[in-house]
């Protein structure tokens, strides 16, 4: 019987290597170019679609938004091929197209989820340091992640997050401590998978260029205790809000203090604002907002990147009108700068359907004089940006 299931999976293994099945794909080039190769001998049409393709505009739920391009393959052999032109350094994501039908590429076993999306990555660099170089694994000194469970007593119950410690964590003294969080559909695992923040810390780190941190990525679903799948709720379908259907009963930065009381008693961490960070995307842009004014004396360098902005109040104004209109946000501000954090971080893509509500906080900032830098990028609401901003936020903190 051994036997017998051995030669089966000899012989599978053969007819797939045999067959042609075993193409490599992607092949990144030596001049920057790549190349993608799908066995698929009885398709009729096949086409690649990913973020190094020139954007299509689409309807959607948020209205007018961005899909990437495809474009066509080239069949030989029952090998379908297509080679892009010289792509800049960057992590980009794909999927194939057999048929009509979107797949992952059969020979690429590296893939990211967002939400409940499924693509293939590859990564393009082409000398050291670049934003490739940067998101990929070098050899360089690694730090460790770990997922941990911790009790929320504000949301009555046992949470998980993801906590990343440099290099030589066990040797070295008390760290400072970025709170890094996720946006509307993502969890605490977002920011190591899609936003390959362990690679991102590790090479800064390792390059001088950022002071070793501890990096704490909390789940923002405040319904939820962890990412789909990791605990009793089940495998359910991940959702843009990430939610199960449960009313929570705190909000993020009503709990968030929980998380840092945690991470400040079982950490070797150094204390004190100085010594702490706060930064997001999208959702976790209005979360870092939200938090950083709830408790003004705690975070002393604040990033906002993309950041879904909030206020209580009607859906038809702008949030520079809520912002006017909203004493109580008036005077958490006011106390938040009046503590002189040190540096207030605002960062966005020009086509990001956000883009106007950010304007409205400058503008709100800048009638009060109260200091920020702002960073603006091309592109929309894109992982894409979000590494750019946590690889340049990471270099300004902690100095």
């Amino acid at each position: 019987m051994i036997c017998s299931t051995l030669l089966s999976g000899a012989l599978m293994a053969q007819e797939a290597l045999f067959s042609g099945s075993q193409v490599t794909s992607p092949v990144v080039n030596a001049d920057g170019t790549v190349t993608f190769n799908v066995f698929a001998p009885k398709a009729v049409k096949v086409e690649v679609t990913g973020d190094f393709l020139p954007p299509v505009e689409v309807d959607s739920p948020l209205g007018k938004t961005t899909q990437p391009g495809r474009a066509e393959m080239k069949e030989m052999n029952g090998v379908w091929t297509y080679t892009t032109g010289k792509l800049a350094p960057e992590l980009y994501s794909y999927n194939v197209i057999i048929n009509g039908m979107n797949i992952l590429d059969p020979s690429n076993v590296y893939v990211n989820r967002d939400i409940a999306s499924l693509t293939s990555i590859f990564i393009v660099s082409a000398a050291k340091g670049d934003k490739g170089d940067t998101y990929r694994v070098n050899e360089v000194p690694h730090g460790d992640l770990a997922k941990v469970w911790y009790n929320s007593p504000t949301l009555k119950m046992k949470r998980r997050m993801t906590i990343y410690t440099p290099a030589g964590y066990d040797k070295g003294k008390n760290y400072p401590v970025m709170y890094l969080l996720h946006g509307a559909g993502g969890d605490e695992d977002a920011w190591t998978t899609l936003g390959r923040a362990a690679q991102i810390m590790d090479n800064l780190i390792a390059a001088s260029k950022a002071k070793p941190m501890i990096i704490v990525m909390p789940n923002g679903n405040t319904d939820c205790q962890a990412a789909p799948g990791a605990w009793s709720r089940g495998m359910y379908m991940p959702t843009f809000m990430g939610s199960v259907n449960q009313k929570p009963i705190a909000t993020m930065d009503e709990s968030f203090m929980d998380i840092v009381k945690y991470v400040e008693s079982h950490y070797k961490v150094a204390k004190g604002k100085k010594n702490r960070a706060i930064c997001g995307l999208s959702m976790g842009g209005g979360h870092s907002f939200a938090t950083s004014k709830r408790y003004p004396d705690t975070f002393n360098y604040i990033g906002l990147f993309s950041a879904g902005l909030h206020i209580n109040g009607d859906r038809n104004k702008s949030f520079y009108e809520l912002l006017q209109e909203n004493k109580e946000v008036q005077n958490q501000l006011a106390k938040l700068f009046a503590g002189k954090p040190a540096l207030y971080w605002i960062a966005i893509g020009k086509t990001d359907f956000l883009y106007q509500q950010n304007a409205d906080l400058r503008r709100y900032l800048d009638e009060k004089g109260y200091p920020y830098e702002y960073r603006e990028t091309e592109g929309g609401h894109i992982w894409r940006n979000w590494r750019i901003y946590l690889s340049e936020f990471a270099q300004k903190i902690f100095k």
